[in-house]
């Protein structure tokens, strides 16, 4: 590396340059830490310059080169952000989900909670060596009664740990929020107690490290009320609530999330715009209400930190799902609801992240643009949006760059013999950006659905964006009865004889339909990849997704080869890849995501079902791809990716 270069160099001189002593026994180079996983970004603040990695999923740290911990060099350890996955809603009167346990060792920060102790930085002084990172996913939507999901914790190696946000309560027997990083809100039917913060997921009674704070409570409330309360934050409580009230009356807020700089010195296109600057982590969901408004996800005025706001029967207001790589609560689901695309369901939490950080001994180079996580390799300038963001030009001029936007990705269908999801629009080209600023979108992946009453047909992804340039999300798998979605690339059609979604003129590609009639396999269809057409599925095994495509070199860092774009077909960098369709009982040959031999590109491959049936799996966060279809109504299908937009221009 350049950096290592000018070191050798420098030393060369001092070496020659020097008398006596000093140069017979030169003075030692500083050395560094040097570590290769993650999105990169390379950044000074304050004076102190920075490489951070960013993990939206799960991968490896893998340290090359231990700092000397003297006074010239760098430290022994690394600084962090570890946030977990956030609670999900309960189904029918559901309060706010829970925040992922937030934990940081960056001065300033801290962890969540109420009594935040600061925690010390990860030693990694014994010897280089590689490090275990887990990113926790968020607790999927419910569509049956009972305590909303929990989001599942993260890990650094295998000592600092956060805990999944707690699912919020739902329906009577449930009513309580569930513990966890922080705790689930309470819903209102009968009456309902906060689920706890600083909790091992799922245990009131386990105590974790700080990491977030309680939900909101809310008693028994009658007719003309039934709101419920907001799900704990790592900066604050869920809001309780109190009853009856009249219509119109507000369920509780989410509890307020935290800001991090671990990423830069603004985090712009990682976690989500918050009350204050700064990139917010860990908000609570609102809580919904009946003859009430729904709360705003992570506080008053929300909502905040990406977490989903709570809904509303009367007046009808849809919630929403929390953002993924924020850990963030799903908003509460009110009974009743008109179903949101198919899907009459308690909304689901985001997927944390966890980010690494160490000290350098220069600056990498000067950016010409601010946004996203910024990086250097091969001569340019790198800009990753894993979340909505900013691109703002700052070079005074017109500037040159190359871009790829991906969308996110569809869902599997459920419930029976789903089809697999469409993968996100792909666009990658050349252009010239102009001074002003740009907004960036990154679309989310589509909800997975549950199977039993779900809506059976999958979700769509969501929409990505940049320079006035829109990228369609993928298409829905089907499920029995609902037709494959039209995308970005289509979703997979569903047993027997459906039909693959179409897909958008030179954005992806259509869906494979399903096996016409005959068994033993029953298979649906795979969706569609930006590569290739999803498979038809057969009589002997489900169809596997298409196959996604790889980036174009110019973003092929090798210091990020376990993020940003995954193993394919051939080598690393694949993205948008579709996701596979269902094998039914007799033959368990489930289609794979993103192509034969896959899982691909983060595709999700399908179900298998013998009964009960093995869920769908999910495609990875920013990967752009489809989940995998879902095999029974007990078996729920899997979750698209969400989506990613690169910008890259000389350095």
């Amino acid at each position: 590396m350049g950096i290592k270069s000018n070191r050798v160099l420098a030393s060369y001189f001092n070496r020659f340059g020097a008398s006596g002593l000093d140069a017979v026994s030169p003075a030692p180079v500083p050395v560094y830490t040097e570590a290769t996983g993650g999105i990169i970004s390379d950044y000074t603040d304050s004076g102190t310059h920075y490489r951070a990695h960013i993990f939206t999923s799960s991968g490896t740290f893998a340290v090359t080169q231990v700092g000397d911990g003297t006074p010239t060099g760098g430290p022994t350890n690394v600084e962090y952000l570890v946030v977990a996955g956030g609670g999900g809603s309960g189904f029918s009167y559901g309060g706010g989900g829970g925040a992922g346990g937030f934990r940081s060792s960056v001065s300033g920060e801290g962890p969540g909670g109420p009594s935040p102790t600061v925690e010390s930085a990860f030693p990694i002084s014994t010897s280089p060596g590689s490090y275990g990172i887990q990113v926790g996913a968020g607790g999927a939507r419910k569509s049956s009664p009972g305590l909303g999901m929990a989001g599942t914790p993260s890990y650094l190696g295998p000592t600092i740990v956060s805990q999944g946000g707690g699912g919020s309560g739902g329906l009577p027997s449930y009513s309580q929020g569930g513990s966890g990083g922080s705790g689930g809100g309470g819903s209102s039917f009968p009456t309902s107690a906060a689920g706890l913060g600083n909790r091992v997921t799922g245990s009131p009674t386990t105590p974790a490290p700080n990491q977030g704070y309680d939900g909101g409570t809310a008693p028994s409330n009658t007719p003309g009320g039934y709101e419920c309360a907001g799900g704990g934050g790592a900066g604050g409580a869920g809001q309780s609530v109190s009853g009856p009230h009249p219509p119109g009356h507000v369920g509780g807020y989410g509890g307020i999330g935290q800001v991090s700089a671990v990423g830069g010195p603004t985090n712009d296109g990682i976690g989500a715009a918050g009350p204050t600057s700064g990139r917010w982590f860990a908000g609570g969901g609102g809580g919904s209400g009946y003859d009430a408004l729904g709360g705003k996800g992570g506080g008053p005025g929300g909502p905040y930190a990406g977490a989903g706001n709570g809904a509303s029967y009367n007046p009808n207001g849809a919630g929403t799902d929390a953002l993924s790589g924020t850990g963030s609560g799903g908003g509460g689901h009110s009974p009743g609801q008109i179903p949101v695309a198919g899907n009459n369901a308690g909304y689901a939490g985001g997927s944390g992240i966890v980010v690494v950080r160490y000290e350098r001994d220069s600056a990498a180079s000067t950016a010409k643009a601010t946004g996203g996580a910024i990086s250097y390799y091969g001569g340019n300038t790198i800009h990753t949006f894993t979340n909505s963001g900013i691109f703002a030009n700052s070079s005074g001029s017109p500037l040159s760059i190359e871009y790829v936007v991906v969308a996110g990705g569809g869902s599997g269908g459920g419930k029976d013999n789903g089809g697999g999801g469409g993968a996100g629009g792909y666009l990658t080209a050349t252009t010239t950006c102009p001074t002003s600023p740009v907004t960036v979108t990154v679309g989310g992946g589509g909800a997975l659905v549950a199977g039993g009453t779900d809506g059976n047909q999958g979700t769509p992804g969501g929409l990505s964006g940049a320079l006035t340039v829109p990228v369609t999300g993928g298409g829905a798998g089907a499920g029995p009865g609902n037709p494959a979605g039209t995308g970005g690339s289509g979703g997979g059609g569903n047993y027997p004889g459906g039909t693959g979604g179409s897909a958008t003129v030179s954005q992806g590609n259509a869906g494979g339909g399903g096996a016409p009639s005959g068994g033993p396999a029953y298979g649906s269809g795979g969706g569609g990849g930006a590569g290739g057409p999803g498979i038809t599925g057969t009589s002997s095994q489900g169809g596997h997704g298409g196959i996604g495509v790889q980036l174009p070199p110019i973003f092929q860092n090798p210091d990020s080869i376990t993020a940003l774009g995954f193993p394919g077909s051939s080598g690393t960098y694949w993205v948008a890849g579709g996701g596979g369709g269902v094998a039914d009982s007799g033959a368990p040959t489930t289609g794979r995501g993103g192509g034969s031999g896959g899982p691909y590109a983060g595709a999700g491959d399908g179900s298998y079902n013998p009964n009960p049936g093995t869920p769908g799996f999910s495609a990875q966060a920013n990967s752009g791809s489809g989940g995998g279809g879902g095999g029974s109504p007990s078996a729920p299908s899997g979750s698209g990716g969400s989506g990613i937009v690169l910008i890259a221009y000389s350095t």
